[in-house]
């Protein structure tokens, strides 16, 4: 840990000064307005929290650390933490440091099996894996740190500590869940010498002689890795985070928020939307099979599962990077023949129909292929290899918070009935100010 902390340590200081000049004198500045539809609108749009780590341009699509996200596709994860972590990636050098503190923090306390084990067969494997960490936050070396007494500026090296040890168990945990929920017998140790990515597909029993599988993980675990700080896991994270609750409370918290339909498991709901697909049109649809099926799913009210994003206005750079290792590596594999065909019918379809903002497909349209390829098909845990990911975004975005000083979030909010008098004030000053330019004219 001594390698990252230290690079951290002649960081930090620079990042405070230069946002503590910013803010002393462009504090005043507005960097948004809100709107009505966007007060009820879950917040989407408005400016209000900062992410160094990462931003999701419209145009671009996601920039970790300022790095197209494609760019970083040939990478390992711990490469991208590090990134995460400091702006840029680790030497050889630091990178076998960081996996050096892995290897040696990764073995998961022996009572955290005994609760998991405790918990009813066909517990949800999210909340199996959040359970995992929150009665883990016995280990938190911030919360020991932080009842002892500690100057607020030292708040992110413990911060970093438990980052740290979260994310080196959390391949373990995972894995753990996956052997225990679906019963594939014996849970498998990490074993040293092998990357976070490999280690993980070790443990989960899956066979992969070619090492295909491995290198497909890393992708996912790359591609996953952040994502701004206002969805739902990442803010929620940064929300409990900022009442100074220790890494473990805060990403569990965060986890929560990726367990939701709306968050976490579009790419069930996309995969299952090409498997269905697949055996309407006996597992070789053609593109006119999937021209006419597009349209009828959107006659009938729907969406097409995958196409679409709240931000982006490009085709996601991170389904780019999954449909060539696809096609690279499997191109006539039945399911990955049609997200491919899919991609190149469905954006016109869209176009065509004209209420999709967005006809570009996102990450989820094309991740689930990959994974069902190699024999994850349990679709009810690919939520859980998303948290994996996900969590290095999370703990990263918490010690660039703690290091910052980040205050508590504290949000003010209004009443519907506040919000309909502003709109009649409004109202009424707009008829005054029209009825005096009336005037003048008279």
């Amino acid at each position: 840990m001594a390698k990252l902390q230290n690079e951290l340590a002649k960081l930090i200081p620079e990042w405070r000064k230069e946002i503590g000049a910013l803010v002393k004198k462009n504090g005043s500045m507005k960097i948004s307005d809100v709107t009505i539809q966007q007060a009820y609108g879950g917040m989407r749009g408005v400016k209000g929290m900062i992410c160094d780590t990462s931003e999701v341009p419209p145009d671009t699509g996601l920039l970790v650390r300022g790095i197209p996200v494609g760019e970083l596709a040939d990478n390992l994860p711990e490469e991208v933490f590090y990134l995460l972590c400091t702006g840029h990636l680790p030497n050889k050098r630091d990178l076998k440091a960081l996996q050096d503190e892995y290897a040696a923090r990764a073995k998961v306390p022996a009572y955290v099996w005994k609760v998991l084990e405790a918990m009813p067969k066909d517990s949800h494997p999210m909340c199996m894996l959040d359970t995992a960490i929150l009665c883990m936050e016995r280990e938190s070396k911030f919360r020991k740190e932080y009842d002892k007494g500690m100057h607020k500026s030292e708040y992110w090296k413990p911060t970093l500590e438990d980052s740290l040890d979260l994310l080196a168990k959390l391949p373990a945990i995972a894995a753990g869940v996956y052997r225990m929920r679906f019963k594939k017998g014996k849970r498998i140790a990490p074993k040293k010498g092998l990357t976070w990515s490999e280690n993980f597909v070790r443990m989960l029993g899956i066979k992969d002689p070619s090492g295909e599988f491995a290198d497909c993980m890393r992708l996912y675990l790359v591609l996953h890795c952040d994502h701004e700080g206002g969805n739902v896991s990442a803010h929620t994270t940064h929300l409990v985070g900022s009442a100074l609750s220790d890494p473990y409370y805060s990403v569990s918290a965060g986890l929560n928020g990726l367990a939701g339909p709306l968050h976490g498991l579009a790419n069930q709901e996309c995969l299952n939307w090409i498997i269905e697909l697949n055996k309407k049109f006996n597992g070789k649809p053609s593109k006119e099979d999937i021209r006419k099926n597009a349209w009828e799913t959107l006659k009938a009210g729907k969406v097409i599962p995958g196409y679409g994003h709240a931000v982006l206005r490009v085709s996601d750079p991170r389904f780019v990077a999954f449909r060539k290792f696809g096609m690279d590596h499997f191109p006539n594999d039945k399911i990955m023949r049609t997200v491919n065909n899919v991609f190149e019918i469905v954006p016109e379809v869209l176009r065509e129909h004209g209420k999709a903002k967005n006809p570009w497909p996102n990450v989820d349209a094309g991740s689930g292929a990959l994974l069902y390829h190699y024999g994850l098909k349990e679709f009810s845990f690919y939520t859980v290899l998303f948290s994996i990911s996900r969590a290095m975004g999370m703990c990263s975005q918490l010690v660039y918070d703690r290091a910052l000083g980040a205050s508590i979030e504290r949000p003010k909010s209004v009443t519907t009935r506040w919000v309909t008098e502003q709109v009649k004030a409004k109202a009424k000053k707009d008829r005054a100010r029209k009825a005096k330019a009336k005037a003048k004219k008279k």
